[in-house]
């Protein structure tokens, strides 16, 4: 059943969780800042009623993932298991043993801090495979019985969420505060996804297309992909090169296409994730 288990995703979810519970612990907590999905609605109940939100985010879960169990394979659902466990684990340990951080007088920072701690927490949990269960499930069931897309119920359900927080303990300007939160965290998941290391790629086209191959291959050590294609104008076969490179060479790259055909047409893009030889590898 779990012969597809790994050990560096279940650290990796492990080490998640436990960012994610120290920002929502020690930031949207203590600050009474809201947040979006189920964590929000975990929030409300303790901001409200004084429930401990590590026993609400499993009793929350439970009633999901009987409904939405079939939705996930024995692997999805082992991790997103873990996830949600941990989650419980580590919320309940930061709450006990809490590090003295008083930000109450500057509601700005400890937004920031608490979109990126969830950001950072969430994104390497996603990105090893697991979830904190909740709201993406329910995303699942309304896309297969509904024909909702997974984004609009997700942002449907925490607008609802946001909403009856600021109804039930947040005032205007906390809310303002949660706002600049979810959006700085929705970001951060973003990169931590797509990896953080940006490169540039280079479309060149030059009538000297065998020189700045060469060139860049023996002074740069990167690879060039040639593709072969014509000018709809001209009706000239030309080679095309394609060449990615660390955002610090970008300046090397274009001064040896400068110096080899100053005339040569290049356009840089920006590449989000690299993976493969001569940058980060992952399995």
């Amino acid at each position: 059943m779990l012969k597809d288990i790994k050990i560096q995703q279940i650290i990796g979810i492990i080490i998640g969780t436990a960012i994610y519970s120290f920002g929502f612990v020690h930031f949207n907590m203590l600050n009474k800042l809201g947040e979006g999905g189920f964590s929000g609605i975990s929030l409300i109940l303790y901001f409200t009623f004084n429930l401990d939100p590590a026993i609400t985010n499993i009793v929350l879960n439970i009633p999901i993932f009987i409904l939405g169990w079939k939705l996930l394979g024995r692997k999805e659902f082992f991790y997103s298991i873990l996830g949600i466990l941990s989650v419980s684990v580590f919320l309940k340990i930061f709450q006990a043993y809490q590090f003295p951080l008083d930000l109450k007088n500057d509601l700005l920072l400890a937004s920031l801090f608490a979109g990126v701690f969830v950001g950072v927490g969430l994104g390497i949990i996603f990105r090893c495979g697991g979830t904190t269960g909740g709201v993406d499930i329910i995303a699942r069931l309304a896309h297969k019985y509904v024909g909702w897309s997974m984004g609009k119920t997700m942002f449907l359900f925490d607008t609802f969420v946001l909403i009856a927080s600021w109804l039930t303990f947040l005032s205007s300007i906390t809310m303002m505060y949660t706002l600049v939160a979810v959006f700085v965290g929705a970001r951060v998941i973003d990169v931590v996804q797509e990896g953080a290391y940006a490169a540039k790629g280079a479309f060149i086209i030059s009538n000297e297309p065998e020189e700045i191959a060469r060139t860049v291959s023996e002074k740069m050590g990167r690879g060039i992909t040639v593709f072969h294609a014509y000018g709809y104008y001209t009706k000239q076969h030309k080679d095309v090169l394609y060449c990615i490179v660390g955002r610090n060479e970008i300046v090397q790259l274009k001064s040896i296409i400068r110096k080899i055909d100053p005339k040569a047409f290049v356009s840089i893009i920006d590449v989000k994730d690299v993976t493969g030889e001569g940058f980060r590898i992952e399995e």
